[in-house]
């Protein structure tokens, strides 16, 4: 029986040392980073796209107050769907329409030395409503107030899919950081070797500011009510690391 033992303790080891080049085989061929041997320089560059935004994003409201909480929310209930079946009557998908906010609150009668007294109630509901077509939006908002919106503000304006006007802001950034180097490279007396390292930040997406509802009642009166998409900046910030010699 012991020499069954000591016949198995020697196989094993040779079985391990068998397939050890096999399991080595995954480790070696990962890439070791070699050790900079020239001067490091290290550049945060940015590149930037100029788009028409595709997308405007409107806030819409409903406020209303009555004696009791019971009539508040159903005099709200009423002037909200006829401003939801105002933004689907004018095609607006409903994957593009959205419940944001309902809220309910007692409405106070402040008198020095007194308890205040509910005098009645608010309610508020509000819907987020996105315009695929920016030009159709101005004369909906429009509709939306005819129909019981009474708070309105917005627009946002926005890219739909942003992704593709990225890649090109990331590759302009890549080239002006690759210019950056070979301007301090020249400056240094050197010459750029390679690339070490890349590393991507944010990227910015400026918004428009909201536009109060007083103005939109302003421009209404006069003309139904327009959003001017102008142009928006996209923008990547990228870091990179060159070895210069």
């Amino acid at each position: 029986m012991d020499h069954i033992w000591r016949n198995l303790a020697m196989a094993v080891p040779i079985a391990l040392l068998s397939i050890s080049p096999a399991m080595g085989q995954d480790v070696v061929a990962s890439p070791v980073p070699s050790v900079l041997t020239g001067t490091r320089l290290d550049v945060v560059a940015t590149g930037e796209v100029s788009a028409v935004p595709d997308i405007a994003t409107i806030g819409a409201g409903v406020v209303t107050q009555e004696p009791t909480a019971v009539a508040a929310m159903s005099e709200n209930a009423r002037r909200t769907t006829a401003t939801v079946a105002a933004i689907r009557k004018a095609g607006v998908a409903d994957r593009d329409i959205q419940t944001t906010s309902i809220s309910l609150s007692p409405q106070y009668r402040y008198a020095e030395n007194q308890p205040p007294v509910i005098t009645g109630y608010q309610a508020s509901s509000r819907v987020s409503v996105r315009f695929r077509d920016i030009k159709a939006a101005g004369p909906i908002l429009d509709s939306l107030v005819a129909a019981g919106a009474n708070q309105i503000d917005g627009p946002t304006l926005s890219i739909d899919k942003p992704e593709p006007l990225l890649d090109q802001a990331r590759v302009r950034a890549i080239a002006a950081a690759r210019a950056r180097a070979a301007l301090y490279a020249k400056a240094a007396g050197l010459q750029v070797k390679r690339i070490v390292a890349i590393s991507e930040g944010s990227f910015d997406a400026p918004m428009s500011r909201p536009m109060p509802l007083l103005m939109m009642r302003a421009q209404a009166k006069e003309a139904d009510s327009s959003i001017e998409a102008g142009e928006q900046k996209l923008a990547i910030s990228v870091s990179v690391t060159f070895e210069l010699n």
